[in-house]
């Protein structure tokens, strides 16, 4: 009987066959219209992060994540408390929805402007309040439609159990609502780390930002150099997905009994 193949070595064979078509299409591209086809090899894109160096990325990217922290903060906490107030007031539990829908709806090249004459233009190298703006409004309707449905899917008895010993709803929602919600609410936040890094380059793109990952990308791709365009957006990608694999294992660790292990 054969044996199973390791994840990893699934995930490495998937990765090795994802560059080498990568590859060809580049020397196919660049055979045909040269250095204008603008996809450059793996090994152009490698060579650029050398050419650029750690300090470039490091000055573009820490204030980029600042924002994206800020926006993931601001609008997670905001979408949280709103959740339980919901479970108290029950209410307003149309209000609330029509809010998380209303900036999920709103297109953000349509309130960007309009932020930036609001909240202004950033000092040099600081971070941008509209991209931190825009963060929280891509993280704001995921977690709140995260917090309730896992705060509704509290046990009915454990609930009745609460309401016989005399308490009201505030007691359900700290002994009961939030610890079957942890699971849901964590991968919620989980699914909102990479659409905060999204909204504060998004934001930078609006923001008239000096400094970050969005005005790195439009010089370079102003300036036609490919490779360092390439090489931003996988570092984009790389750096989302690790912060998005460190609130997973949050989870993990947070709530054991989700996955079936004692806590």
């Amino acid at each position: 009987m054969p044996r199973p193949v390791p994840t990893w070595a699934s995930a490495l064979g998937g990765a090795v066959v994802l560059i080498g078509l990568w590859w060809l299409i580049a020397v196919v591209a660049q055979a045909s219209n040269g250095d204008a086809a603008g996809i450059p090899t793996p090994g152009q894109v490698v060579a650029s992060y050398g050419e650029s160096g750690f300090a470039f990325y490091w000055s573009n990217f820490s204030v980029t994540l600042a924002e994206a922290a800020e926006g993931y903060l601001w609008g997670n906490g905001l979408a949280l408390a709103l959740s339980a107030l919901v479970l108290v007031v029950p209410r307003l539990e149309g209000v609330v929805m029509q809010l998380a829908v209303v900036s999920y709806c709103i297109p953000i090249v349509a309130i960007g402007p309009l932020l930036l004459l609001i909240l202004g233009i950033p000092a040099p190298g600081e971070p941008s309040a509209t991209a931190a703006f825009l963060a929280a409004m891509c993280v704001f309707f995921t977690t709140v439609v995260g917090a309730l449905l896992g705060l509704k899917s509290a046990d009915r008895a454990a609930l009745d159990l609460v309401g016989v010993y005399g308490g009201g709803r505030f007691a359900q929602l700290r002994k009961v609502r939030v610890v079957s919600a942890l699971p849901a609410v964590l991968t919620a936040l989980q699914i909102a780390v990479p659409a905060a890094f999204l909204g504060a380059i998004l934001g930078e793109y609006l923001g008239k930002v000096e400094v970050g990952v969005g005005p790195a990308m439009i010089i370079a791709q102003q300036s036609l150099n490919a490779p360092r365009l390439w090489a931003l957006a996988i570092a984009s990608g790389v750096v989302a997905l690790v912060a998005y694999l460190l609130v997973g294992l949050l989870t993990r660790l947070s709530a054991p009994w989700a996955r079936g292990v004692a806590a």
